[in-house]
């Protein structure tokens, strides 16, 4: 894989030179008014010190009513899912044996391919079948053959928007327990799905980790507040590391967050808002994608479309560059995601009807003039 983000390097072409920005992460709408206004509300408020190192007691407290049975002892909250993604691997990488690698599903969101290699670590990827199954005997040879410790999962995907069903998680817990597999169950898409609610990895378990945020949920991804939960046999030791690296979430925005979340049963009515936003979205896209000749896999959730090349075009890395410097539209080239992934693109989704518009006709403008 490369070592560059293409994430970065397309999302800052468009910060510098303007142009439509389908290559990052970030959403085009708004956080819900109410908890805005909670926020513009306390700002004045005795709460611009450190919080909690653990998170924010009340903010805790409502995660703990969620995801019973777990308690305050399995739970913390972090600066994002980042974070989380970190400083779980960093304690793990300090508990594994030194020839234990690390698995990702491909294609592979960044962190989890890159991340390994910055503690020295190999990273090795996972295939799915030609229909998006997984061959979970091939997976137990694969994890054998290559010595695999960890194992990163997330549902929906980034980029593929791909949903685990329960019997898949159930039987990668068998399997991480059989082998003395860890897994890292990222879910912070896990409100934007297109049909079908995914199902929740929540398993008491030595070798699962569940991860999830706020940033997508409520649309605020620029506010870094993350939560995981895990076994307390595991989180004391998390805890140490985080106390010398993050610390602790903004605390005003923790607050916040704590106020609208009462307030909303859990942010109920702007989460089925945004379902509702991101399924016109990717229809809006995915109709544009689908006229110019694209080929795009079963896609269940998430922020992206994951889209291989029409015919006539070889490298999405050219595609990608040349998108961008003709119309003004920036997308991520798929080897960013993948070795095998140079005929396929990844586009973000969560943006206003206007402006998926507007770039699905400057996509089809482009493809067309590169035909001629």
């Amino acid at each position: 894989m490369e070592k560059i983000s293409y994430i970065s390097l397309m999302s800052n072409k468009v910060k510098k030179s303007g142009g439509i920005n389908l290559a990052q992460g970030i959403p085009g709408f708004s956080p819900p008014e109410q908890l805005l206004d909670i926020l513009g509300r306390i700002s004045s408020d005795n709460i611009h010190q450190y919080a909690p190192a653990n998170g924010n007691l009340k903010l805790v407290e409502i995660l703990k009513k969620k995801y019973e049975p777990f308690t305050e002892e399995n739970i913390m909250v972090v600066n994002g899912a980042t974070e989380a993604v970190s400083l779980i691997f960093t304690y793990l990488n300090g508990i594994m044996p030194k020839n234990r690698t690390a698995l990702g599903f491909d294609p592979v969101y960044e962190s989890y391919s890159r991340l390994p290699g910055i503690f020295g670590r190999k990273f090795v990827s996972f295939f799915f079948e030609d229909d998006g199954s997984i061959d979970f005997k091939k997976l137990e040879a694969f994890i054998d053959k290559n010595k695999v410790g960890l194992m990163f999962v997330n549902s929906p995907g980034n980029p593929l928007g791909r949903i685990w069903t329960e019997r898949e998680f159930l039987k990668i817990r068998e399997i991480a327990e059989k082998k003395k597999v860890y897994v890292l169950a990222d879910s912070v898409y896990s409100e934007i799905y297109y049909n079908k609610e995914p199902f929740m990895p929540l398993f008491d378990s030595e070798y699962f980790f569940y991860i999830n945020s706020f940033s997508k949920l409520l649309s605020i991804t620029g506010w870094r507040i993350g939560y995981f939960i895990c076994s307390k046999e595991h989180i004391a030791n998390i805890r140490l590391i985080h106390d010398y690296t993050g610390l602790s979430s903004p605390s005003v925005l923790q607050e916040a967050v704590v106020q609208y979340l009462e307030k909303s049963g859990f942010a109920k009515d702007y989460s089925v808002q945004l379902r509702k936003k991101m399924r016109t979205s990717f229809g809006i896209l995915k109709n544009y994608l689908s006229e110019c000749g694209f080929n795009i896999p079963k896609i269940e959730g998430g922020y992206f479309i994951w889209a291989k090349l029409p015919e006539g075009f070889d490298g999405g890395l050219k595609f990608a560059m040349d998108l961008y410097d003709i119309k003004k539209v920036a997308t991520v080239p798929g080897i960013h995601f993948s070795d095998n992934g140079h005929k396929f693109v990844r586009f973000n989704i969560a943006r206003p009807e206007d402006e998926l518009n507007k770039a699905g006709i400057l996509i089809k403008e482009f493809v067309s003039e590169r035909r001629k």
